[in-house]
């Protein structure tokens, strides 16, 4: 028995695991050691990164966490962690294309941030955010604004984990109404969360809500979970053959 197995509700997987090969790029992960929850070392970072071009991912953007109170990294912060990183993967031949963007805590400090436009982006002009996982904040719906004001598109980082929306699905219309985009974790499609995160994940899937789908890969134990239980998961195949997922224009 695997020791994953308490994670996993007992159901019917597919015979064949998905093909990350057509989602391309990965968009949501903390690979730079040292600099946030991710990942602590440059070994630990190489380790990851080739298990991803092995699961056949050809693109890495790479978000550590940016929150005022914790994690105070900067645009410095993290292009200076990348340069070690691209420069491990070279020396151990690892060939897989790799970025940095950041995922944003959305706190006090944030709109000074976007004030002065020292933003990290994807792609140019996708702005990754997270929210509370405790509480709805009050300034969610304004910050969306502002950033498609000054040219950004938003995209909401795991909205099927934010508890309080679970019992309020039009909240997640509102959100794409206004022009956000949805990111899905793929750790989401099994119990590794909850019961209640992975419900809302195949609610979320079934109404055609996601727009892009990322790992959010953290250590080896996701890794694993990716390789061992997701990729056989049925709502991964349909996710990635409803042709909604971006990820590969990025």
């Amino acid at each position: 028995m695997s020791i994953f197995s308490g994670f996993f509700s007992k159901k019917r997987l597919a015979a064949s695991p998905a093909n990350l090969g057509l989602v391309k790029t990965d968009m949501h992960s903390h690979f730079i050691p040292g600099i946030d929850d991710g990942v602590k070392t440059i070994e630990e970072s190489m380790q990851l990164i080739r298990g991803m071009k092995e699961l056949g991912y050809q693109k890495i953007i790479t978000t550590p966490h940016i929150m005022s109170d914790y994690y105070k990294n900067t645009p410095e912060i993290i292009s200076e962690g990348l340069e070690k990183v691209k420069a491990e993967l070279k020396r151990n031949n690892i060939n897989i294309e790799i970025e940095a963007a950041a995922e944003y805590y959305l706190d006090y400090e944030f709109e000074e941030k976007l004030k002065s436009k020292n933003i990290l982006t994807l792609s140019g002009k996708y702005v990754l955010v997270e929210i509370s996982f405790l509480n709805p904040p009050g300034n969610l719906e304004a910050t969306i604004f502002n950033l498609i004001v000054v040219g950004y598109k938003p995209i909401l980082a795991h909205p099927e984990r934010y508890p309080f929306w679970h019992g309020d699905f039009e909240k997640y219309q509102r959100i794409k109404d206004m022009g956000a985009l949805l990111q899905l974790n793929i750790l989401s499609l099994t119990d590794y969360y909850s019961e209640e995160v992975r419900k809302t994940a195949e609610k979320l899937i079934d109404s055609g809500m996601i727009d892009l789908l990322g790992t959010d890969m953290h250590n080896f134990r996701h890794l694993q979970i990716v390789r061992d239980r997701v990729l056989y998961e049925p709502y991964l195949h349909r996710l990635i053959d409803s042709g909604n997922l971006l990820n590969a224009g990025l």
